[in-house]
C-alpha cells in the first residue's frame, strides 16, 4: 500500500523553545487528515536547531499525542554518533515505531564510509531504521549497490527516503533492491514524485505539503491505492500547483509553516534563527496559492 507520510514541522515560542500546544494541534491535525504516518526532527523539522533534550521531549511528546493511532518515526540524526545512538534508543524506548538517521554532512563519505556509518547503526540499534539520502544538504549520494548492501545485511534496516527532485536515483534504488528485499520501503522526498515513485514500484512519499494540506495528501494515497488514475492524475496536478509553496522564500520551511498557519493550525509564524520569518508580501503570496484550490 503506498503512504504518504508526513515530516513535520516544529513549532516555535518567541523565546526559541518548542511550542508544546502548537505541537500537539499540528499532530491532531495530521491524523484528522488521514496522513500514514508523522516524521519528527526531520530537516523540515529543524532538528539541526534542537538540544538533545529538546529532540527527547519532541519525540516523547509526538508519541503521547498519536495514542497509538498512527505511527511516529524519530530524526535521530547527528555529527555525533554517540548522540545518534543515544537518541535513536530512547526514541524506540519511548515507543516511536522506528527511527531516521540522514548520513553525515559536512565532508562527503565515500561509499565504503557510508556502509561502515549504518553498518555500525544497525548492529548497535535494536529497532527498524531507515536511511536517508539528502544529496543537497550532504553533499553525496548514497548509491544503490551500498543500499542493496545495507538491506542484504540487516533485517532491521527497512527503508530509505530518497530526497531528490528527480527519479532516477529512486528508480535505480527499486530495481536494485525490491527483488531482493520486497518489503524495504523506498519513498521519495518531494510531494510531486509521490504517484511517480508508486508507478516504478516504490512505496510513496515523506513530504512537507502534508503539513498544509494533509486530507488532499491523504485522497490523493487513496486514489492510487484504489487504482483510481483520473483522480489521482487531478490531484497530481493541485499538488503541482501548491509546490509554488516551496517558492516562496528560501529555506522554504519558514514558508510550509506559513501555510499550515494559513489553515489554522496554531503555528507562530517563528523559524529557528538564522532563517527568517515569512513577510506580510510572503504570506499574501501563500494565501493566493492555497486560496487558488479552495483550501482557505
Amino acid at each position: 500500500m503506498a503512504k504518504y507520510i508526513t515530516p513535520a514541522v516544529t513549532p516555535f515560542l518567541e523565546n526559541g523553545k518548542i511550542d508544546e500546544a502548537a505541537c500537539a494541534a499540528l499532530y491532531e491535525h495530521l491524523i484528522t487528515g488521514g496522513v500514514d504516518g508523522i516524521l519528527v526532527l526531520g530537516s523540515i523539522g529543524e532538528f539541526f536547531a534542537l538540544s538533545l533534550e529538546d529532540k527527547k521531549r519532541l519525540i516523547s511528546l509526538a508519541v503521547t499525542c498519536a495514542k497509538g493511532r498512527i505511527p511516529i518515526i524519530a530524526g535521530t540524526a547527528d555529527m555525533d554518533f554517540s548522540n545518534v545512538l543515544e537518541l535513536s534508543r530512547y526514541a524506540l524506548a519511548e515507543g516511536a515505531e522506528s527511527v531516521i538517521v540522514v548520513s553525515p554532512y559536512y565532508f562527503p563519505l565515500t561509499p565504503e564510509q557510508i556502509f561502515t556509518y549504518y553498518d555500525t547503526l544497525a548492529k548497535e540499534i535494536p529497532g527498524r531504521i531507515y536511511l536517508y539520502n539528502f544529496p543537497d544538504r550532504t553533499g553525496y549520494t548514497i548509491p544503490a549497490d551500498i543500499v542493496l548492501r545495507l538491506a542484504q545485511a540487516h533485517s532491521n534496516i527497512v527503508g530509505i527516503k530518497d530526497t531528490i527532485s528527480g527519479l532516477d536515483h529512486t528508480r535505480e534504488l527499486i530495481k536494485a533492491v525490491k527483488p531482493v528485499r520486497p518489503d524495504f520501503e523506498i519513498y521519495s522526498g518531494f510531494d510531486d514524485n509521490f504517484a511517480h515513485n508508486v508507478l516504478c514500484g516504490g512505496d510513496g512519499c515523506i513530504a512537507g505539503l502534508s503539513n498544509v494540506a494533509p486530507e488532499v495528501c491523504h485522497r490523493w494515497a487513496a486514489a492510487v491505492n484504489r487504482g483510481d488514475w483520473a483522480e489521482s492524475a487531478r490531484l497530481q496536478q493541485v499538488i503541482n500547483r501548491l509546490m509554488d509553496i516551496y517558492t516562496v522564500g528560501a529555506p522554504f520551511i519558514p514558508f510550509i509553516k506559513a501555510a499550515a498557519a494559513l489553515r489554522g493550525v496554531p503555528v507562530r509564524n517563528i523559524p529557528s534563527f538564522p532563517f527568517t520569518a515569512a513577510s506580510d508580501s510572503q504570506i499574501e503570496a501563500l494565501r493566493g496559492i492555497l486560496s487558488r484550490e479552495d483550501l482557505l
